[in-house]
């Protein structure tokens, strides 16, 4: 007898959450194992790291592609300099928000998502800008300019 337990996590029927099962099919058609967590986020990894993306369906539906990562210890741990970079990615970069919250980074792309939109294209490029951003957030916690910027380091802080 088969145990129980070993069943795959069935998504719900597509009419249900049509942009969900949209992520899901195309997360699929890349090779991903897509799940559906506890909160009802579709939960992936990319390059061993856990991304996420949160749907609200709705007449605009949105979706979230997201992820969090604890803060290492090793980096600085001064607020405003932790501050400081995710703003400066949120300002830099198209779509990327980044934040800090109690000693964890939250970086997001967001999308209105319409009936034509090309949801893997969209999944796709999000999860890649996501951890971008955060190579580059870390970079700049090393004291590095991923943006290439000549004389940023003349400036004062």
């Amino acid at each position: 007898m088969t145990d129980p337990t070993s069943l795959p996590n069935f998504p719900p029927p597509a009419d249900e959450h049509p942009l969900r099962g949209r992520v899901l099919d195309a997360l699929q058609d890349e090779g991903f194992r897509p799940d559906i967590d506890a909160d009802g986020d579709v939960s992936f990894k990319v390059e061993g790291q856990q991304l996420f993306v949160h749907i609200t369906e709705g007449e605009l539906p949105v979706m979230r592609v997201f992820g969090q990562w604890t803060i290492a210890e090793n980096l600085t741990t001064d607020p405003l300099t932790q501050y400081r970079a995710a703003n400066d990615l949120s300002l830099r970069l198209n779509i990327v928000k980044a934040g800090i919250n109690e000693g964890t980074l939250v970086v997001t792309c967001e999308h209105i998502v319409g009936p034509d939109a090309d949801v893997r294209g969209l999944v796709s490029i999000s999860y890649q800008l996501v951890l971008t951003a955060v190579h580059m957030w870390h970079q700049m916690m090393m004291g590095e300019d991923p943006f290439g910027d000549p004389g940023a380091g003349d400036a004062p802080a």
